[in-house]
């Protein structure tokens, strides 16, 4: 075998293949600061790390850091043994519970400032769908967005955990989903 069959060149391309494979060569049609429509810019995104916490965020940090801390352990956590659905509930509990912190602070003892509030809500600290859900009568004591969804359930209804306690057939249930005993407002 010869030397120069070990190194061949790349195959001809059209230019426009040549620049979507990162094959150098010919120049792009198009400049990659304006990639056009359709197309990815090769740009990369900048980061601001300058993020301005505001008055009040050293309050509830440590709760929010010690329910990141534990959303990281749920997410990580084997689910040998476990169904799929079983292996999410930890997440979902966790979700519920960093929701309903930031809401009773913000509504119910008024600890909070809007601006702190609306900050947590945009930094992802909370469910904002589901904060908005428990803003409303019915839904005060709502698990996840899930059980209300009725795609997700046979005979296009809500889930099981949504049943008042004296309505139910069997008195100890637990939802597919999140693992719920029962949030339905009546209980």
């Amino acid at each position: 075998m010869s030397s120069s069959s070990l190194y061949r060149s790349p195959p001809r391309l059209h230019a426009n293949r040549r620049h979507r494979a990162g094959v150098t060569g010919a120049a792009p049609t198009q400049s990659p600061a304006h990639p056009g429509p359709g197309r990815r810019s090769i740009m990369p995104k900048i980061k601001t790390s300058g993020v301005k916490y505001p008055d009040g965020w050293e309050l509830i940090e440590p709760t929010l850091s010690e329910l990141h801390s534990k959303m990281r352990e749920a997410e990580n956590d084997p689910h040998d043994g476990k169904r799929k659905c079983e292996a999410l509930w930890p997440i979902f509990k966790i979700n519920h519970q960093r929701s309903r912190y930031l809401y009773d602070l913000y509504y119910n003892r008024k600890e909070i400032s809007k601006e702190l509030y609306e900050f947590c809500l945009d930094q992802d600290h909370a469910d904002r769908n589901l904060i908005a859900k428990w803003k409303k009568q019915g839904y005060e004591r709502l698990c996840c967005l899930r059980c209300i969804q009725t795609r997700d359930h046979n005979f296009v209804t809500t889930c099981v955990c949504r049943v008042p306690k004296h309505l139910r057939e069997e008195q100890v249930i637990e939802c597919v989903h999140c693992g719920c005993k029962g949030c339905a407002s009546g209980d």
